[in-house]
């Protein structure tokens, strides 16, 4: 069975000099690759990297459900808690998030390269559930309730934002972000006009829009 992959990042000459592309690998020999360019078709040779690889057992949880694939990097290649991928299989094509990092004897660790990797864990991010927590307009915590609304990843919730979805309508008071989304000041966000994508959302805290669906008789 041959090692050479079907395709490969790489610059095009003809449509992107700095900036690698993918490309469809159409032969190899000579110690060469020729490659044709998936952006513009160019066609041209390359020397192919000799880099060592792994192969990763990867977890992927999805809609409440979880199952293994497999993905192949560089050995040395850096894997931490918060990175995304696009992960191709037979069954799949979607990008996942890492959420944890195992080594050997089931240790959890925030980051590693990959030859040292037992396990990646990760969840979904191209569609996610968010559970909302919906408080009556009175304020009143005790007729709160629990609702999960289903989203592309990267749809935005706004604090102060109406929402609806379904027979679901309500105002966002707040939301909490996950421990592996990247880039946030803090985990909870409460003022006018804070945004988060719902694949860095924990939970959202909102006040009911149908009055009426609070009455006590």
């Amino acid at each position: 069975m041959s090692d050479t992959p079907d395709r490969v990042p790489a610059p095009c000459p003809s449509c992107s000099p700095d900036l690698e592309t993918v490309h469809e690998v159409l032969t190899a020999g000579g110690g060469n690759l020729t490659v044709r360019c998936s952006e513009c078709g160019h066609v041209h040779k390359i020397q192919p990297d000799s880099e060592r690889e792994v192969t990763l057992d990867v977890v992927v949880s999805q809609g409440g459900e979880s199952f293994t694939a497999n993905v192949t990097t560089p050995e040395d290649e850096p894997i931490e808690v918060g990175d995304e991928f696009i992960l191709e299989t037979e069954e799949v094509l979607s990008t996942v998030r890492v959420t944890s990092v195992e080594l050997d004897g089931q240790q959890r660790v925030e980051t590693a390269p990959a030859d040292e990797i037992e396990t990646v864990w990760t969840r979904e991010v191209d569609n996610v559930a968010v559970n909302v927590t919906v408080h009556p307009q009175d304020g009143s915590r005790d007729d709160s309730r629990s609702v999960t609304v289903h989203v592309p990843g990267d749809y935005e919730f706004a604090v102060g934002a109406v929402e609806s979805f379904g027979d679901e309508e309500f105002e966002i008071d707040a939301f909490v972000v996950r421990d592996d989304a990247a880039g946030y000041e803090r985990d909870r966000f409460e003022l006018e006009g804070d945004t988060a994508f719902a694949k860095d959302i924990k939970r959202v805290y909102a006040y009911d829009e149908q009055s009426t669906a609070w009455s006590a008789w």
